[in-house]
């Protein structure tokens, strides 16, 4: 008597058959730019407590043309995984009525956008009232 040996599914490339899938993946990838920019506005933090002399010599290398090449490219990064996260919003939310009428999905994904740039106006306003 022979045994049988399982199945093994195959798991590489999986995602790449299914559109759908490309964009999950593309997404939950650029999650690495949003953590790697908490890290460079941590790293700013640690800096601004070493006193002003380190606060200038990082600011000097935050100016350099590779740091600036990375943040446009964080910020494409940002872009893209902010348009993402607004657009599966109505996928994961529970429906939502108005007098009977469910909300469309392109409201849900646009109002979420607008607020984000409405909020992040305000924290730009705060900020450049608070600069010297």
């Amino acid at each position: 008597m022979s045994a049988r040996r399982p199945y093994v599914r195959p798991m590489t490339g999986w995602w790449r058959k299914n559109p759908f899938f490309i964009e999950y993946m593309v997404h939950e990838g650029t999650a690495f730019f949003v953590a790697a920019y908490a890290l460079i506005l941590l790293a700013s933090v640690v800096v601004l407590g070493q006193g002003e002399a380190a606060w200038n010599r990082w600011l000097e290398f935050l100016m350099s043309p590779l740091c600036i090449i990375a943040h446009v490219v964080i910020l494409l990064a940002f872009l893209y995984h902010s348009w993402t996260w607004f657009n599966i919003m109505p996928r994961t939310l529970p429906p939502i009525l108005i007098n009977g009428t469910r909300v469309k999905a392109a409201t849900i994904t646009y109002g979420g956008l607008a607020a984000a740039v409405i909020a992040s106006l305000i924290v730009f306003a705060i900020v450049a009232r608070l600069a010297p």
